[in-house]
């Protein structure tokens, strides 16, 4: 019997619609829930979600000139609205707002060790666009290195939470491998940051500052959790941690794999607070922690006011649901930044898509049109050179080593000339196509976790004799 199978993105804040670097994390959290469900025919758990307790959607919102809770909404569906257009399988959308969540964000900070929480006056600089209070060692030139702001001054009176107490368990968790850091110079960062010595840190906000907008810290009216306690907790509140629920038993409470999938940018959160946070409430941490790389685009961090952020339904009007799946899954290395153009997203998708892929499933059902006998196709199982690859999150070199395929068949088809074979040699003809539509099947089981509406339609052509165009060529 396989054990249980968890898998999360972050959740989003929602001050601003998502773009092609929200929608990049969730294809590829989908690729591999799609990969644990259908293909290893696992018990999968999907999350995905909205982080909608922020001071930096208030602040949206009263820059809109908007309702913080219409505001929140509408942006939260517009996330939601990605399972649609980009084909994703996720099982639960939590949105931070919701019941269920205030409830075990509550539970969950009542459970953590009373001796974790104190509550001191702060002097400190506070990034917004973090949410998170800088070191001066952590600010370049006095500024965020992420946001290029330089943060605030803020002083009030906090509850603080002892992270300082779990460098030395958190350090054995990753070097152990009982928690799982990916790539391994992620995890590299991660032990340097604990070995520099964790410092406690601020896990409330005052009311005031909140602007009454966020989680009630139980038994203290006054303050508001800071939003990365109750946004980390999302991944257990969104399966019924505060009732300890049957999911929650299932997929956190459990033997089975806990897996987030996140940018680089939070890895601190997730491979240190969460974790320490964890254990203070007695409750199970993650297994592996997956943390990607960025898109750029044109070489350049995507920026409203450059005017060059591309949203993922500009994506999917141009190339489709599964062509965009394809340019963002191939699209970010595993050690480095992507970077995407629309000029390289049309070469890429005409030559491997149109060209490539289509073009080759066309060719060879119209030819198959000519056998004698239609040949019974065998369905093959996942290869396991792709399976190992997409097992270790290496998106981009899975997809290369399945083109491999494409590309090796469109050039046997040059080489053995079926149609000419058809008209005086049809006993050779019958075994390049045998050939042919053995490669077609191996497509249309290793593309499943990445382009399933793609796989799908190149089984149903390979039991019905006939295909419809997959890609057709963009300019």
């Amino acid at each position: 019997m396989t054990k249980p199978f968890f898998i999360t993105t972050a959740i989003d804040y929602v001050n601003g619609e998502p773009h092609v670097g929200h929608a990049a994390e969730k294809v590829l959290t989908d690729t591999v829930a799609r990969y644990h469900r259908d293909v290893l025919r696992e018990d999968t758990f999907f999350l995905t979600g909205t982080d909608e307790n922020s001071l930096k959607n208030v602040q949206g919102a009263e820059k809109a000139g908007r309702p913080i809770e219409e505001y929140v909404k509408e942006n939260a569906e517009a996330f939601r609205s990605l399972g649609d257009s980009l084909g994703l399988s996720f099982d639960r959308f939590i949105r931070t707002t919701e019941p269920i969540h205030f409830d075990g964000a509550k539970k969950f900070w009542s459970a953590m060790d009373p001796k974790d929480l104190y509550k001191k006056s702060y002097h400190g600089l506070y990034c917004v666009g973090c949410e998170e209070f800088k070191m001066e060692k952590d600010l370049v030139d006095g500024k965020c290195p992420e946001h290029l702001k330089e943060p605030e001054i803020v002083e009030e009176e906090n509850w603080f939470f002892r992270l300082s107490a779990y460098g030395d368990v958190l350090r054995q968790l990753i070097v152990s491998g009982t928690i799982s850091i990916v790539p391994e110079f992620r995890k590299n960062e991660v032990l340097s940051f604990i070995d520099m010595g964790l410092e406690d840190f601020s896990v409330s906000r005052s009311v005031a500052r909140a602007k009454g907008w966020g989680v009630p810290v139980p038994g203290d009216e006054s303050q508001i959790m800071y939003v990365w306690v109750d946004a980390l907790a999302n991944y257990i509140t969104a399966l019924d941690y505060a009732g300890a629920g049957d999911e929650y038993g299932k997929f956190w409470a459990s033997d089975g794999e806990r897996v987030h999938v996140i940018g680089k940018g939070i890895l601190r959160f997730h491979a240190i607070y969460w974790p320490a946070m964890l254990l203070s409430a007695n409750v199970q941490v993650p297994t592996k922690i997956y943390a990607h790389e960025y898109l750029t685009i044109d070489g350049q961090k995507m920026s409203k006011s450059l005017g060059n952020v591309i949203y993922p339904g500009e994506l999917v009007e141009r190339f489709g649901k599964d062509g965009a799946r394809y340019l963002l899954l191939s699209s970010i290395p595993y050690s480095k930044d992507g970077d995407l153009s629309w000029a390289k997203m049309t070469e890429k998708y005409n030559a491997d898509l149109a060209n490539g892929l289509g073009n080759l499933v066309s060719r060879v059902m119209r030819m198959s049109e000519g056998l004698d006998t239609r040949k019974t196709v065998e369905l093959p199982a996942f290869p396991d050179d792709v399976a190992k690859l997409l097992e270790n999150y290496r998106f981009t070199e899975a997809l290369e080593k399945i083109w491999e395929t494409v590309r090796d068949a469109n050039r046997y088809i040059e080489e053995e000339k079926p149609w000419e074979l058809s008209k005086n040699d049809r006993e050779k003809f019958a075994g390049v196509m045998s050939v042919l539509l053995d490669r077609l099947a191996f497509l249309s089981v290793a593309l499943v976790p990445f382009l399933p509406d793609t796989a799908e339609k190149i089984r149903t052509s390979l039991e019905s004799g006939t295909t419809e165009i997959l890609f057709q060529r963009v300019k």
